[in-house]
């Protein structure tokens, strides 16, 4: 059973609550780990790294923009209007931004990667191979790091598998390319649906990526199959030492399809997830925690902890900090600014603000929830000058495109009154 949803508009606006400060993992940064630098890797279909030899660039590239460290809450500043970024793309599903003023998006179904230049014009920039589209496969998560060359790391569907690749970036602003694409991990479980497939570089330099069950409930709470996890890789693929299973990518399981990831302003790390047919959750990511799928979907099931508790033993599960009842959310992208998180819902054709305070409650507000402009939110991220990207996803067949879509559209942010 599919659960990107098709579309559907709750009626209210609603507020979710649950008692329990965030579980914030402290990270310590690896030395020589923001950086690619001289070597790439390979992987065997067990997502085993080998070093290889690096493209020979040594201009630098192009960066990520920098997250804030401020810790000041934020919100959808009053009667925000979203106003375009860019028009005509083609089912995205991922947005990086650049510090040169571009941005990278996916496009999941063709494979391709296109530029928006910072004056919202669209060009290709190369076309992946191998990428298989069925249902929600394909081109799915981007992340870029910085370096010489800096890379481009994409989340994609083949044959075979879902498996993370890179490319060193080429050119410059307004005529970028991609270099040779290299596997970084491979052998994840792929499916039409249930694929995962966000990427992001943590706070602590590695790699992380959310992996969906690929329709195999089992393969969730088994501790040696990469599907329903959230996986945690240094740059080139391998697996840190300080990973809570030794000798495994995995960070955390009991996951069903998660395509969100994002790390609140005091380092503490978040993960979205779509739920079966109850309970959509924003989990709080704790090292080697249990979520419970498939015995568990959202909380107050016998067995689970609480929010801020640890998985414990065998059979205990890690409770959702929030929830929405599934054609209340289907939620995607994940982004922070400062201490506020921001979600991005499909079915619910709606935007989550939440705010996640050091201690205490994490509240939730939905914003733009029935907006006919939008539709369904694929992912969303901090934009330029106190701004909030939002991207659309109307194309794809599940959600009725307007005049434009899909966008990116720019919403404007103010300090939490």
């Amino acid at each position: 059973m599919t659960r990107d949803r098709p579309r559907h508009r709750p009626a209210r606006r609603t507020r979710a609550v649950v008692a329990g400060a965030a579980v914030t993992t402290a990270l310590a940064l690896l030395a020589g780990c923001t950086g690619a630098g001289t070597s790439t890797s390979s992987t065997s279909s067990s997502g085993a790294a080998s070093d290889a030899a690096a493209p020979v660039e040594t201009t630098p590239g192009p960066g990520p923009v920098a997250p804030t460290t401020d810790t000041a809450a934020v919100r959808v500043a009053d009667d925000a209007e979203p106003t375009d970024v860019a028009t005509g793309l083609e089912a995205p599903w991922s947005v990086v931004r650049l510090d040169s003023g571009s941005s990278f998006v996916s496009l999941r179904d063709s494979g391709r990667v296109v530029e928006i230049g910072d004056d919202g014009a669209v060009r290709d920039v190369a076309t992946i191979d191998g990428v298989v589209h069925q249902g929600e496969s394909g081109l799915l998560g981007l992340a870029v790091l910085a370096g010489s060359p800096s890379y481009l790391y994409a989340y994609l569907t083949t044959a075979d598998d879902n498996r993370i690749v890179r490319a060193a970036i080429t050119g410059a602003a307004g005529s970028y390319g991609l270099g040779p694409v290299e596997d970084v991990f491979t052998g994840i479980p792929a499916a039409s649906n249930h694929d995962g497939g966000r990427i992001a570089f943590g706070p602590d330099g590695m790699l992380w990526a959310t992996t969906g069950d690929a329709s195999d409930d089992d393969a969730s709470q088994d501790e040696t199959s990469l599907g329903g996890k959230v996986l945690r890789l240094s740059p080139t693929g391998a697996v840190p030492s300080d990973n809570p299973m030794p000798g495994s990518p995995v960070w955390s399981l009991g996951h069903r399809n998660p395509q969100g990831i994002a790390w609140d302003a005091w380092g503490g790390g978040w993960v979205a997830e779509f739920g079966q047919d109850t309970w959509d959750e924003l989990n709080s990511l704790a090292p080697g925690a249990n979520y419970g799928w498939p015995e568990v979907e959202g909380r107050g099931t016998s067995g689970s902890t609480g929010p801020s508790g640890s998985s414990g033993s065998a059979g205990r599960f890690l409770e959702p900090v929030l929830q929405w009842r599934t054609d209340q959310a289907s939620p995607s992208g994940l982004t922070a600014v400062g201490s506020t998180l921001f979600l991005a819902g499909l079915g619910g054709e709606v935007l989550f603000e939440i705010q996640v305070p050091e201690a205490g409650e994490a509240t939730s507000t939905e914003r733009f929830s029935g907006d006919e402009s939008l539709g369904r939110i694929r992912d969303v991220l901090p934009g330029p000058d106190g701004t909030l990207w939002l991207l659309t996803n109307n194309t794809d067949g599940r959600g009725d495109a307007r005049q434009g879509d899909d966008r990116i559209v720019s919403v404007p942010l103010q300090p939490l009154d």
